[in-house]
């Protein structure tokens, strides 16, 4: 009976997208988390008549066909880059980017990751790094004797020195910006790796064309709903228990057809 294998790609498939929703709420408080959404295609068909096939010897065609789906499966989980609320810190490290770009990470092995996250630190040689102490592209460092730190709308990097009337410029912050930012691949640690499928990095100044603006002393929050999490949830479950359903109500009719033949 087709239904047992049917109701077990079901149930698989709605297991998989209680682990998205999972994930989901699990980063609702992960400062420029995205959330991701799973989608589904069904299976082959098979075809007991075909559609549009000559149902006699006088050319008359069946206006519909007789096919059974084999089930479904998870097609892909879509990342879904909108815009998370911003929260004042007052913190001067904190930077959250309002639009469009990523902020560059670079990695121990050279290579650039891309991130949402602003939470940034000083270094021992007073580099500005993420929370991982990996360096934040183009490098910028503050002195040792800077007072104050300021990062203008545009990323332009200032500081007072002590002894200093005038900011001395310490740098330039440039955002990465993608064709496609869901086809980013996601390696964990709030850091997203460039694919064929996200296309090639156009870098530029914040509050240029296509970037988005440096808001300083703020962080961008998830962008999960809690609600419609829940919702999702609670749908992903009665979707299980029905498949579930399915496959108990397939048993006990092969049951029934045993008995019947004994």
């Amino acid at each position: 009976m087709r239904a047992l294998s049917i109701g077990a790609t079901g149930m698989e498939a709605q297991q998989l997208n209680v682990e998205v929703i999972a994930n989901n709420i699990a980063n609702l408080s992960t400062t420029g988390f995205k959330r991701s959404r799973t989608e589904f295609q069904d299976l082959l068909y098979q075809n007991m008549r075909s559609v549009g096939s000559a149902s006699s010897d006088t050319g008359t065609i069946l206006p519909s066909g007789l096919q059974v789906g084999l089930g479904v499966r998870p097609a892909a989980t879509y990342r879904i880059n909108s815009q998370g609320n911003l929260t004042v810190t007052s913190n001067p490290l904190d930077l959250a980017v309002n639009g469009l770009g990523f902020f560059q990470v670079q990695l121990p092995d050279g290579t650039t990751a891309y991130t949402r996250a602003g939470s940034l630190q000083l270094n021992a040689t007073g580099q500005i790094v993420n929370a991982d102490g990996y360096t934040i592209l183009p490098s910028i460092t503050v002195p040792s004797t800077a007072t104050s730190l300021s990062v203008n709308a545009s990323g332009q990097v200032t500081a007072t020195i002590a002894g200093q009337t005038a900011q001395q410029t310490l740098g330039q912050l440039q955002l990465a910006n993608f064709v496609n930012p869901a086809g980013l691949d996601a390696i964990g640690n709030n850091l997203l790796k460039e694919t064929q499928a996200s296309g090639t990095p156009t870098t530029g100044n914040p509050q240029s064309s296509s970037f988005g603006a440096i808001v300083q002393g703020s962080l961008e929050t998830s962008n999960v709903d809690v609600v419609s999490e829940v919702t999702n949830l609670i749908s992903a479950q009665r979707a299980y228990e029905m498949n579930s359903k399915v496959i108990k109500t397939a048993d006990e009719m092969l049951n029934a057809a045993n008995q019947t033949k004994g």
